[in-house]
């Protein structure tokens, strides 16, 4: 049972209370995000993806107190680099918010999946649901693309944050893998466990960073 291993059972606890945080973070973005729609229609599908992200919390809470971890003590080391991410990248305006939506948050969930794909089935199955899309940004892809068909400048603007929003999220992943040793020791393996070498964390981040570019080109973006 990967639960006897105390390290593995910190890890968990660490990459929950993470993601946990960074949906409640989310959360307190888009709503404030919302007060900059354009029209009523934008403000609610902000609002409707804001709920999606707080919706998460309360399994991952679960689960979290199932470990036998208290959920904001678990959560309190990662309020520190999340905040500053989102200090660092706030948005000047109403389509960089929803850059920030689709590609920012995008990147860090990409970045926990690939590390959930190193744990127990029930740990990975509950961190992909907590990080499910729920059909939200088909609205995001809308509204920027109709936005740079308008006003085709907006585009090369849109494109820079873009490429900004990448390099903080790969900055503040790297810091939050290794800032936290159980996370550290989780990435490297064991006797018992795959990890990831040198090597191979770097493909990580390959395939993180291509996964960006995806999410640009649907937007209509360069990256």
């Amino acid at each position: 049972m990967a639960f006897q291993d105390p390290q593995y059972r910190e890890a968990v606890i660490d990459l929950l209370a993470a993601i946990a945080y960074g949906e409640i973070s989310a959360f307190e973005r888009l709503a404030e995000d919302a007060k900059l729609a354009p029209t009523l229609e934008d403000k609610v599908a902000i609002a409707s993806m804001a709920s999606a992200e707080f919706g998460h919390v309360a399994r991952l809470r679960e689960r979290l107190s199932e470990l036998g971890a208290d959920p904001f003590e678990a959560m309190a080391p990662f309020r520190a680099p999340i905040d500053k991410f989102h200090e660092y990248t706030a948005p000047a305006d109403w389509f960089e918010g929803l850059i920030k939506a689709y590609v920012g948050d995008g990147m860090a969930n990409d970045f926990y999946r690939e590390i959930a794909a190193y744990l127990d089935a029930d740990t990975r199955d509950l961190i992909v649901a907590s990080l499910e899309d729920s059909g939200h940004s088909a609205f995001v892809v809308d509204r920027v693309r109709a936005a740079i068909a308008a006003d085709p400048r907006l585009g090369g603007r849109l494109a820079l944050w873009g490429r900004r929003l990448m390099g903080e999220a790969l900055t503040q992943a790297q810091r939050v893998a290794a800032d936290r040793d159980a996370l550290t020791a989780l990435l490297a393996g064991g006797i018992d466990r795959p990890g990831l070498d040198l090597a191979a964390l770097g493909r990580m981040f390959t395939r993180i960073t291509e996964r960006h570019a995806e999410r640009m080109a649907e937007l209509g973006l360069d990256s």
